[in-house]
């Protein structure tokens, strides 16, 4: 008895002794920016440039935050439909924390060379690209679901530990698309699952009037007026926005529309993205007028 005794005493005595293992969870952002860079950028006065820059800031006050914050994992990369990552500043890369900080500070040996360096190449590209590009339209969506599979521009979830505790590293995904919002390219007979411009605006609004029913309904009602949704995994960790979109419908000069209300250009556009983002499991969805 007493040595059953004397051997709980000491399995409790071990159990105390063990440090108790703490857990905690850390977010950083990856901000991915791709530009549409068809007719309508001649269409109406370019926006993009400045809300990118936005984007910049954004990345720099509120995410890296130099001289506040250490060892942060955020990135943000700028692309085109056309091309592959343009400019990119991933801080992640950069393992050694001491090495960290003076890339974020821009000290010691990243004095010239560092954060601050890397946003102004970052930006000069952007205007760079924006002066000299132009392409005709291009299959959006397919592009879209081919660098979200095939092109790694997202982060995964992952965790550190050293055997007692865990840090769990959390990435927010947002993907910031720049265009009108139309959906148009060439050779449209030979594959329009992913077109959708004026034609296919005007099916919507006439289903609507016929039957009586708002946009969302008649998306509901008939899947032909709708896109087909696109099922990926990582689609459930990356926040959709669709910027600076257009109003083909709209008369700048009398600032008067050609529809009513709920059945204008915009709008429909704006119903027929949102829910075949929905559908297609994106975690969350913005979308706004130019």
């Amino acid at each position: 008895m007493k040595k059953i005794i004397k051997i709980i005493l000491l399995i409790l005595l071990i159990v105390s002794c063990n440090p108790e293992s703490q857990s905690k969870q850390l977010i950083y952002k990856n901000i991915v920016i791709i530009s549409d860079m068809s007719s309508r950028l001649d269409n109406k006065p370019s926006k993009d440039i400045d809300e990118i820059h936005k984007l910049i800031q954004y990345f720099k006050t509120e995410c890296v935050k130099p001289g506040e914050k250490v060892g942060d994992k955020s990135s943000i990369s700028f692309s085109l439909f056309s091309e592959k990552v343009l400019a990119s500043i991933d801080v992640d890369k950069i393992k050694n924390l001491g090495e960290k900080q003076r890339f974020i500070n821009s000290t010691g040996e990243y004095k010239s060379k560092g954060l601050l360096q890397e946003i102004d190449n970052f930006e000069n590209m952007v205007k760079k690209t924006y002066a000299n590009t132009r392409n005709q339209g291009l299959d959006l969506i397919s592009i879209l679901i081919d660098k979200i599979e095939n092109q790694q521009i997202t982060k995964e979830d992952t965790y550190l530990t050293d055997g007692i505790d865990t840090t769990f590293i959390k990435y927010e995904n947002h993907i910031y698309i720049f265009t009108d919002g139309y959906l148009e390219y060439k050779n449209k007979e030979r594959n329009s699952q992913f077109y959708f411009g004026s034609s296919e605006i005007d099916k919507i609004r006439q289903f609507c009037k016929v039957n009586k029913v708002d946009v969302a309904k008649a998306l509901e009602t008939n899947n032909s007026l709708c896109l087909p949704p696109t099922k990926n995994k990582k689609n459930q960790h990356i926040f959709l926005h669709v910027l600076e979109t257009h109003e083909r419908d709209k008369n700048e000069k009398s600032q008067s529309y050609k529809h009513t209300m709920a059945l204008r250009d915009n709008e429909i556009l704006r119903a027929v993205w949102q829910k075949w983002a929905l559908e297609s499991g994106f975690k969350e969805f913005e979308w706004k007028k130019y």
